[in-house]
């Protein structure tokens, strides 16, 4: 009787089912992508957690774009490429930046509510390393307000049907087929993915025309991050293993300002539109110090900022710096920045008359799934958008704003291009369904618990803000210790979450040490102590690792 019961729950079509369009990630490069699709063919949407529970709810500044003058296409792609280091794509960023206005007006028409002055213009901000007021937000709230839009519109459609607390495992690819890929092979190609399905806790076979990867950052690789929990490089690390071709990840953004309350996490991130709006970075003293490591002071680009942060902390022996918000007026702050303001509050800290402690945190990874001007990986029918891809726009170091841009634009990109390709695409029905022979329970979380604090304990200590070849050799060789047990321990366990995280912090962690170890130079977001100054020596054959 029991087993019958168990056989009505497990029907066919939880253990395997098609698609034309998946999509692995539900923040707004997942979302775009979807709701376009969605007029061409039948969208699942996998995430691994709540619909909204994405990097792009927790976005505050907003969206970078051209809207009036004197304000240009040329100034945005400027300023681009100069935070960018001269690593951004040219050509990536002319079109990215020339898209922007319209990508906007699709937002609107989506029903995103951006802030408006009193003559009905949008109210435009200004952030670090911006040249115009460009930034459009809503309050300080913006990602939010766009992801709500956006999941309302997803969940109304048709179309889309959306699976949450569902972990892609997997991409299924020609190695599942029993054929052997290596990362010469020419044409890897994905078939789909497999899916942990929580309901049965069983991993699902979907099969897919397209497969959009949109997975977000990986900042839960370190110990302090400003990401939400589920950003543990799940895409960049699935398509790693597949074979397919990751660039650019030395390059790790840590926003300079995150709330300093050690008992929280995530980090709560005070946007760089406080120091656009007046407020100054001072130390303990109360002294304005960015002067000193950049004419643009407390505007300067996030990875000067940060560096300026890093070195003043251990110079004067502290664990924070303060943000001066009382320059900022008072109505501007319970206007522009409520959220911060009650934030604040909470936890006694009053904006408008104290300073508030900040700390840098892990907030972005400009590296991730290498993609073309059109989205498309290095892998067959597999698309990327969004945090886990690498454009080109961002090159060493990503401009404030422009990354809710970037998804924007490529998802869009991506869409075009795959309505076309998919009219020659079938399923691959030889696809086998996940295999768990041999494989038992694992009663030992301590492990997988234990190890995943042990990576973000080595990846914070030594491959942070400033970097050298002794620390990062020594986050390898400890790094490679926990990657050799944790596989073993995969490898007979019955599949659970836990340990698929831990696998991708492992990989995603491996790979910034990799990159790292092979730009033998500073540039934007990686500095290394060994090579204070641009040498230009660096080797373009990390790319493909």
């Amino acid at each position: 009787m029991h087993f019958q019961s168990y056989l009505k729950i497990i029907s066919m079509n939880d253990i395997r089912k098609k698609v034309d369009f998946l999509v692995i990630g539900s923040g707004v490069a997942g979302l775009c992508f979807a709701l376009k699709a969605a007029n061409y063919g039948k969208v699942c949407i996998v995430t691994k957690a709540k619909m909204d529970d994405t990097s792009t709810k927790y976005a505050q500044g907003g969206v970078a774009a051209v809207m009036y003058s004197p304000d240009t296409y040329e100034k945005h792609i400027e300023d681009t490429m100069i935070a960018g280091d001269e690593l951004s794509d040219r050509h990536i960023v002319e079109l990215t930046i020339r898209e922007s206005t319209e990508r906007i007006m699709e937002l609107v028409e989506w029903g995103v509510d951006f802030d408006k002055t009193k003559s009905g213009k949008f109210a435009l901000a200004k952030e670090g390393g911006h040249s115009e007021f460009r930034v459009l937000h809503h309050k300080d709230v913006t990602g939010l307000e766009i992801e709500q839009k956006l999941i309302k519109a997803a969940q109304q459609n048709p179309n889309i049907e959306i699976m949450e607390n569902a972990l892609a495992v997997e991409i299924i690819t020609q190695h599942h087929l029993g054929v052997t890929v290596s990362r010469r092979t020419p044409d890897i190609t994905c078939y789909g993915a497999y899916i942990y399905n929580p309901k049965t806790k069983k991993v699902m076979t979907i099969l897919s025309k397209i497969t959009m990867m949109a997975t977000g950052g990986i900042g839960t690789v370190y110990g302090n991050t400003t990401n939400p929990t589920v950003a543990t490089g799940d895409g960049i690390a699935m398509v790693y293993r597949a074979k397919g071709a990751v660039r650019g990840m030395e390059f790790v953004q840590f926003h300079p300002t995150s709330l300093y309350n050690p008992s929280e996490r995530p980090s709560f991130l005070i946007t760089e539109a406080m120091r656009g709006a007046g407020a100054i970075l001072k130390n303990k003293d109360g002294e304005e110090f960015m002067r000193k490591y950049d004419e643009r002071g407390s505007l300067a680009p996030r990875d000067i900022v940060a560096r300026a942060i890093d070195n003043e902390m251990k110079i004067k022996g502290i664990d924070h710096v303060y943000l001066d918000t009382t320059l900022i007026p008072k109505h501007e702050i319970f206007t522009h920045f409520p959220n911060i303001y009650a934030k604040c509050l909470s936890i006694g800290i009053d904006p408008t008359k104290e300073m508030i402690p900040v700390v840098p945190a892990a907030h972005y990874s400009c590296g991730g799934i290498q993609v073309d001007e059109w989205g498309r990986s290095s892998i067959l029918h597999l698309y990327a958008s969004g945090e886990c891809a690498s454009t080109g726009l961002h090159g060493a170091n990503r401009l404030a704003s422009n990354s809710l841009l970037e998804a924007l634009v490529f998802s869009h990109r991506a869409c075009l291009n795959a309505v076309e390709a998919i009219k020659s695409i079938d399923f691959c029905d030889e696809v086998p369904d996940w295999d768990t022979e041999g494989t038992v329970l694992n009663e030992e979380m301590v492990l997988i618990t234990q190890s995943m604090k042990e990576v973000q304990m080595i990846m914070s200590s030594y491959v942070g803000i400033v970097r050298s070849n002794l620390r990062l050799q020594r986050a390898f060789d400890r790094l490679d210790i926990i990657y050799k047990e944790t596989e073993e321990l995969y490898k007979r366990s019955i599949l659970i979450p836990e340990i698929c995280e831990l696998r991708n912090v492992i990989n995603v962690g491996y790979l910034i040490i990799r990159h790292a170890m092979e730009r033998k130079e500073s540039r934007g977001l990686h500095y290394s102590l060994d090579y204070p100054e641009h040498t230009d020596v660096s080797q373009s054959k990390h790319d493909m690792l």
